[in-house]
């Protein structure tokens, strides 16, 4: 069985910052891209930043030089260094991971972790 679990969100002022990370764990055999998305209430769920296990990255224009996502290959682990916060990225933020099992190439999401921003 694998896991996503996700930590660092919370609420913060406008031109703040959070960092969440997603950790994966289980009978993971490799992982691909891993990324994150975010929705925000009546909206759809929209791919924000992603990383592959190379190390490119792709950004939401919305979020291009203040946001960075990053991988930690050894601990199975994403993050998303999130600067300059705007009340526009209150949202869910979901992490997902394209991981391969002995037999299996699955996609895998976290449950989510909430980003308030508010003054």
């Amino acid at each position: 069985q694998v896991q996503l679990v996700e930590s660092g969100g919370g609420l913060v002022q406008p031109g703040g910052s959070l960092r969440p990370s997603c950790a994966a764990s289980g009978s993971i055999f490799s992982i691909n891209a891993m990324g994150w998305y975010r929705q925000a209430p009546g909206k759809q769920r929209e791919l924000v930043a992603a990383i592959t296990s190379g190390g490119s990255t792709n950004y939401a224009d919305s979020v291009k030089g203040r946001f960075t996502i990053s991988r930690d290959n050894a601990k199975n682990t994403v993050y998303l260094q999130m600067n300059s916060l705007k009340p526009e990225d209150t949202a869910v933020y979901y992490c997902n991971a394209e991981i391969a099992t002995m037999i299996l190439l699955v996609d895998y999401w976290g449950q989510g972790t909430q980003v308030t921003v508010s003054s």
